[in-house]
């Protein structure tokens, strides 16, 4: 299987090795309480970011592409930009019932999506087999919330001092700041056209 790889498909994977890197980076800092840890998974998702738009680059640019490029590109990014911001948010102290059913709820989202997009790409795509636009945001743009996270780790608010703090609501625990999320995963499986360049 490996010698049927394109070289793009080496820069996706270098995508999801980032992503299961950003994973073990928050694991290690939910056992050591390191913030460094989070640095390094925020740090590791935008480094998968970086992969991921290289590997659409080199496909373009050696016009090699092919359906198992595009489902190995929607695995990865589940795991960079669905999973690993998740379990970043989790680390960070969103932990509470609530908070769990949100990131969950995000994770799903996110999959939905690059599901829709997977099945509808063709019929996208204009004449030179480009998809012309995106419906809904597409996943990567969690870089914007693994971005805040890094933030408020940065400026020392985590766990317990996360920004916005944290609300009992029947006995369950939400904290506002994870509404982010549902925020974002509402928007990558709205119907909303966002031009592909």
């Amino acid at each position: 299987m490996i010698r049927e790889f394109h070289l793009a498909d080496w820069f996706t994977l270098g995508n999801a090795v980032c992503g299961v890197g950003a994973l073990f980076s928050t694991l290690s800092y939910i056992e050591h309480h390191d913030v460094r840890h989070v640095f390094y998974a925020c740090a590791l998702v935008l480094a998968a970011l970086v992969f991921d738009v290289l590997d659409g680059r080199i496909a373009r640019w050696r016009q090699k592409s092919s359906a198992m490029g595009r489902e190995l590109d929607s695995l990865a990014d589940v795991i960079s930009f669905g999973v690993a911001p998740a379990v970043i948010a989790y680390g960070c102290g969103m932990q509470g019932l609530y908070d769990r059913v949100v990131l969950a709820f995000f994770v799903a989202c996110g999959v939905s999506r690059l599901a829709r997009f997977n099945v509808t790409a063709e019929t996208l795509s204009d004449d030179s087999g480009k998809v012309k636009y995106f419906e809904g945001t597409p996943i990567p743009t969690s870089i914007v919330l693994v971005g805040l996270l890094a933030l408020a780790a940065g400026t020392g608010a985590v766990r317990e001092q996360l920004w916005l703090g944290k609300v009992m609501l029947g006995g369950f625990t939400l904290h506002p700041l994870v509404l982010l999320f549902a925020l974002s995963g509402a928007l990558m499986i709205s119907r909303i056209r966002i031009p592909k360049f």
